[in-house]
């Protein structure tokens, strides 16, 4: 995650990792490039972040990851190739380099044979200086919006926790079961219009609430060994980001790295709910039982045991209330600090791909 989310690699994590001394681990060092190896949407593998710092100390690579080491460092502006690697024409290039049916895997071998423009240092200097300056405006923004965040989460912590309401176990409440992948998957993917909507993790827009359409459907048979949800339904993310709900706009089957959640309507409010699982308290629940491992996993035991409030439906309506100005303020992206986030993004990618777009030499 720190790779997929950051152009330049964040060196503030307290991600840790205990080295033995029979290990060989490779380290990350100044001018390195990474690429995330896996995703469940080609458009999403091999983003790329570059260690632009000389680390205080040792950082290692984990094996989610692929990293590059330049023979010649003195090639490339390490501030350049943060913006390189996500332009547009090196992404398409990229794109290419992975393969897969249900999950995406970047082969290191086609990763390595992408072609990348070398112009001038001074060229890449001047084209790091120009599109640093959107990317610091950017930055600005997005520092608000982060403290904007945190008050809201605050708000909703403080008015989702309370002791002075009942508390029962989610499963009484609701019906909680995973999802099913017929298999193999690809022989059920269909065009045909009467197909049914196959809901995966690269269907959801970030930060969304709601799931309103998908990429792909199923057929009739392919359905019928899936689960099937539908408007009003939730559905939890059982592991990699595990336990993000989101509310179904529509219908379809969820493969099983989905959990599904319904019949709920006679306690809560679908908007008390969607709060509820969200908040912070629920959250570091989830995390906590979750199965050790590798990869957390969020079974639908685990969301069935957790106990939840149960306040009265006009206290529940006067909270929605209150969360949904603040929700507005940070997530809405029609307005407000998100719209112009976007907007100044947009910009950017625009100069990006405008400045780092070359002609080879002949």
């Amino acid at each position: 995650m720190n790779v997929y989310k950051n152009p330049a690699v964040d060196t503030t994590t307290e991600d840790l990792v205990r080295i033995g001394t029979a290990e060989q681990q490779n380290t990350v060092e100044y001018g390195d490039i990474l690429f995330t190896g896996s995703s469940e949407t080609p458009e999403e593998c091999g983003i790329s972040s570059v260690m632009v710092k000389h680390p205080d100390e040792p950082f290692y690579l984990n094996s989610f990851t692929i990293g590059f080491r330049l023979r010649n460092p003195s090639q490339l502006n390490p501030d350049f190739s943060k913006h390189l690697f996500r332009s547009g024409e090196m992404r398409k290039q990229i794109n290419k380099t992975a393969n897969g049916v249900t999950r995406f895997n970047v082969s290191k071998v086609k990763l390595a044979d992408v072609k990348i423009p070398v112009p001038p240092l001074p060229v890449q200097e001047e084209i790091v200086r120009i599109l640093d300056t959107f990317t610091a405006l950017e930055n600005e923004l997005e520092a608000e919006l982060a403290a904007r965040t945190k008050q809201y989460e605050h708000y909703r912590d403080k008015l989702l926790t309370s002791t002075q309401y009942q508390h029962e176990q989610f499963g009484k409440i609701a019906k909680i079961v995973r999802g099913a992948s017929p298999r193999p998957i690809q022989q059920f993917i269909t065009s045909d219009n009467h197909g049914v909507n196959w809901i995966k993790i690269g269907d959801v827009s970030i930060g969304s609430k709601y799931i309103t359409s998908t990429k792909e459907k199923i057929t009739q048979e392919g359905a019928q060994k899936s689960r099937y949800v539908q408007p009003g339904d939730f559905v939890l993310s059982n592991s990699m980001s595990f336990g993000r709900p989101y509310i179904m706009k529509t219908d379809g089957c969820i493969h099983d790295g989905w959990l599904s959640i319904s019949g709920f309507e006679e306690t809560y409010l679908a908007d008390y709910l969607y709060y509820l699982l969200s908040s912070s308290s629920v959250q570091k629940e989830f995390a906590q039982r979750a199965s050790s491992g590798t990869v957390q996993n969020l079974n639908a035991d685990i969301v069935k045991s957790i106990e939840l409030p149960v306040p009265p439906r006009e206290v529940q309506e006067q909270i929605v209330s209150i969360l949904d100005s603040f929700d507005t303020l940070v997530n809405d992206l029609k307005s407000g600090l998100p719209a112009e986030i976007a907007l100044r993004r947009k910009q950017y990618e625009y100069y990006r791909d405008k400045l780092l777009t070359f002609h080879p030499l002949k």
